[in-house]
């Protein structure tokens, strides 16, 4: 029996405490504890400039989670001080939920990352949506700059070990055959949209739109 076809758990898995996750995985040592930092260094600032992918998750009021990514070219976030960071809200669905998050709770954290490097870079803050021009004008590409862009006030930075990067083989070029067993998109979008169409022609759209961005 494959993975994928392993029967399904219809229970929900018992819950621990946080003193039994301590009892099980023990304590940091002090050199862990002692790399996150209260402000963006010239290492991390190196870091995110060349970053161009980030994962970025915020909560509501009532602490329901998201996690959505963002992505340009490397150096579209922009340090803009020690303790701040801002982000360009590129054209995308429209949904805007971590805009609606960040209205009724501003905690924030970013995950950068830069392709063919292991490790990744963490950052935590308070974040809030901006038009400031001089903002937005640094975020210009090809001509067209954003309309809004996230503020974000750093509170932590620190580097993650590659050991999660390592164990996926995310950079490594025989992991995009993984991409090869999935569906299309126009596959899934016609299926849990209960369309009658070809997913090909979903496909097209979705490519249209692509080259659409910029």
């Amino acid at each position: 029996m494959t993975r994928q076809n392993a029967p399904l758990i219809e229970r929900r898995p018992r819950r621990v405490s946080m003193e039994q996750v301590r009892d099980r995985l023990g304590e940091p040592d002090a050199m862990i504890k002692s790399k996150i930092q209260d402000h963006i260094d010239e290492h991390s600032r190196r870091f995110i400039a060349h970053s161009p992918f980030l994962t970025m998750a915020t909560a509501d009021a009532s602490g329901r989670a998201d996690c959505s990514p963002r992505g340009d070219y490397p150096g579209f976030v922009k340090v803009l001080g020690e303790h701040l960071l801002a982000i360009p809200d590129r054209p995308g669905n429209r949904i805007a939920d971590s805009f609606r998050n960040l209205a009724e709770n501003d905690g924030i954290g970013l995950l950068f990352f830069v392709p063919g490097s292991r490790e990744t870079l963490r950052v935590n803050g308070r974040a809030y949506a901006t038009d400031e021009p001089d903002v937005l004008v640094r975020m210009q590409t090809e001509a067209r700059e954003p309309e809004l862009a996230i503020a974000v006030e750093v509170e932590e930075v620190y580097f993650h070990c590659g050991r999660a990067l390592i164990r996926s083989r995310l950079w490594d070029p025989a992991s995009q055959a993984l991409a090869d067993e999935l569906p299309s998109l126009g596959e899934v979008a016609a299926a849990q949209f209960g369309m009658d169409i070809d997913p090909r022609l979903l496909e097209a759209r979705l490519e249209e739109g692509y080259r659409q961005l910029y």
